[in-house]
């Protein structure tokens, strides 16, 4: 675990300069900065409204008396998308935006229940809940 989180702080910032550096060859520095600006921006508003939606939704069923389990994680690959498009990068950009539209974010959604269903089952987690499809 050590070994990811310093591949996660060192790998990924080394490659996003070079891609920025290289974009910044390719079009120029003040077009680049628009670029990170922009996304910036428009991720700051995917964000807001994708989160309000999901908030609405999670009401909507907790007034229902259901239990918003699938909105709750919705709300938190919002929240994760929207932190990756504040950090300045092509990678994280791409990923930020992917978890913010509904259709790559189910995608998203069933990839990580997959990872922890498979870690239940491997016993790397323990829970009395149990995921559905």
């Amino acid at each position: 675990m050590l070994f990811r989180l310093i591949l996660l702080f060192t790998l990924i910032p080394l490659i996003e300069l070079s891609l920025l550096i290289e974009l910044g060859k390719q079009i120029g520095l003040g077009s680049t900065i628009a670029i990170v600006i922009l996304t910036g921006v428009l991720g700051a508003y995917l964000a807001k409204h994708e989160g309000f939606i999901v908030i609405n939704r999670i009401q909507q069923e907790l007034s229902q008396g259901h239990i918003p389990a699938a909105s709750l994680i919705d709300g938190v690959i919002i929240l994760a998308g929207g932190l990756l498009l504040l950090t300045p990068g092509l990678l994280t950009d791409a990923t930020g935006f992917m978890a913010l539209f509904p259709l790559t974010r189910d995608y998203l959604k069933k990839f990580l229940k997959q990872k922890f269903k498979q870690k239940i089952d491997t016993g790397e987690i323990h829970t009395s809940y149990t995921i559905e499809d």
